[in-house]
Order: structure tokens, then C-alpha cells, then sequence
């Protein structure tokens, strides 16, 4: 993750806010996939979204080399519930949550009949074909691409560039990344000047949620900011760190700054 940040940003006409050192939009859906049909239009350079949230905040406030990849992002979008709630202190309009999975279907509801292609890179193995099967059943004129799980190792140069170059070759107007944070982020911040895609979004669990594979935290929980413990509560051997101290360090992180006047 040595290369130079990205200069791209997010369009000027919409505002960002602070979560500690890191500048998120102050965006809603609707909002993001007004920006990927624009980037998809203008076919430049392609562009990557990370899909924010207290974990990926606090992961850039510890490492310097992850404070690059977000820097980096085209847009940073809030997906965790404290930071909507930042969002609406510092006065903008913020009603829900950028969540990704809620982002994956309703780009492509909404988009079906524009006919874009969609690839789909993670997930298990098999998951993938799922989702393509399901998406054009629920949303017709939906094409896909292409789709690879890759192991759960690091792969080869030689892999790395054979996946590359599917990706490209497959006319993608839109790649969906389901690695799970802060993987997916770094895989696209170290990818992005090879990649030809006019978007490449970060989506976590999206496509075994999709897929049936993952159980989803009720709707009232995810509306409320609990699906943190729903996911905890269902997956604590795995989770537990992630949301026991990242949510905590983060509170202390933010109470730290609002204490000293460094957070607006």
C-alpha cells in the first residue's frame, strides 16, 4: 500500500462532515446511486466507495496505512449508525444508514432496466452464483458479468492478475467487493489503478445475505443501531473483538475529541 492516494473525490455538491480524522458524505442512498450512474456515464477512471463504519473509523485512527485507503476512497460513505448520528449533530438531513446490503439491491432495482453489468468478486465459494440467479429473477434486465469467491488466502501474483484481468475483460460497469472490512477496502485501494471499472464498491456481507447464507438482524434492530448486538449475539467467537472494542474505543475516541474541541 505504498502508491500515492487517489485524487479523485466525491462530486462538490455534496458536503462531508467529520468522524474523528476521517471525512465522510453526507449522503443517503438515493444520493450514491445518483454518483455511480454519473462515474458509469463519464466512463473515467475507476473509482472506489468504502462503505463506513465505527470499525473502519477507528482501524484508520490506529493505522496509518489504513488512514491511506480511506483518504484514498472516491467517497466515504456512512454506514454505521453512530455515524448517521454524527451526521444529524452537525445538521445535515441524515435519516438512515448507507447500509451496504440495502445499497446492493436497491442500485440494482432501481438501475435493472439501464442494463448494467454487474460483477461480483468474494463471498464463499458458490455464493456468487446465487446472487446472480436471484438478481435477475428479482430485478429483470439486470446483467452479470462475471463472479469469483477467492480462497481464504492470499492469492498469487500470477492468481491476483488472472483475476484482474477477467474483471476487466468483462465490460463491468459495476464491481461489487464482499471481502468483509478492512480486507475489502485495502484489496480495492491496492488494485485501483489496474482495475477498468467505472465503480468498485465494498459491500461486506451482502452477498451471503443475499444468498440466504447469513442470517439478517431484523429491520427494527438494523433501523435502531443494534445490529451490532444482534451480530454479536449470533457469532460471538468471531465478532466479539470487533464490536466489544472497536465500538468501545471508538466512544472513547470520540468523547476524547468533543472533550478537547477537536470534533465539530
Amino acid at each position: 500500500m505504498e502508491a500515492e492516494a487517489s485524487s479523485f473525490v466525491a462530486p462538490k455538491q455534496y458536503s462531508h462532515y467529520r468522524v474523528l480524522g476521517s471525512r465522510v458524505a453526507a449522503v443517503q442512498i438515493p444520493d450514491i446511486i445518483a454518483i455511480f450512474q454519473k462515474w458509469i456515464r463519464d466512463r473515467g477512471p475507476s473509482r472506489y466507495v468504502a462503505v463506513c463504519n465505527v470499525h473502519m473509523i477507528v482501524e484508520a485512527e490506529r493505522s496509518a496505512s489504513f488512514r491511506k485507503v480511506m483518504d484514498a476512497a472516491a467517497l466515504v460513505v456512512p454506514d454505521g449508525s453512530p455515524l448517521i448520528w454524527i451526521g444529524r449533530h452537525s445538521r445535515f438531513p441524515l435519516t438512515r444508514r448507507c447500509y451496504g446490503p440495502d445499497l446492493f439491491q436497491e442500485f440494482s432495482e432501481l438501475t435493472a432496466k439501464n442494463g448494467y453489468r454487474h460483477y461480483l468478486y468474494g463471498g464463499h465459494p458458490g455464493v456468487g452464483a446465487k446472487v446472480a440467479e436471484r438478481l435477475q429473477k428479482d430485478y429483470p434486465g439486470v446483467k452479470i458479468a462475471g463472479a469469483f469467491a477467492p480462497p481464504f488466502r492470499k492469492l498469487t501474483p500470477e492468481e491476483d492478475e488472472e483475476a484482474v484481468q477477467a474483471i476487466n475483460a468483462s465490460g463491468a460497469d459495476i464491481l461489487w467487493v464482499a471481502l468483509g472490512c478492512p480486507r475489502q477496502e485495502i484489496w480495492m485501494y491496492e488494485h485501483r489503478e489496474r482495475l477498468n471499472v467505472p465503480v468498485v464498491v465494498g459491500v461486506g456481507q451482502a452477498f451471503d445475505i443475499y444468498a440466504g447464507r447469513v442470517a439478517q438482524a431484523p429491520r427494527w434492530m438494523r433501523e435502531h443501531g443494534l445490529e451490532w448486538f444482534y451480530r454479536l449475539v449470533t457469532d460471538p467467537r468471531r465478532l466479539w473483538r470487533r464490536y466489544l472494542v472497536y465500538n468501545s474505543e471508538f466512544v472513547l475516541r470520540m468523547g476524547y475529541s468533543w472533550l478537547s474541541g477537536h470534533q465539530s
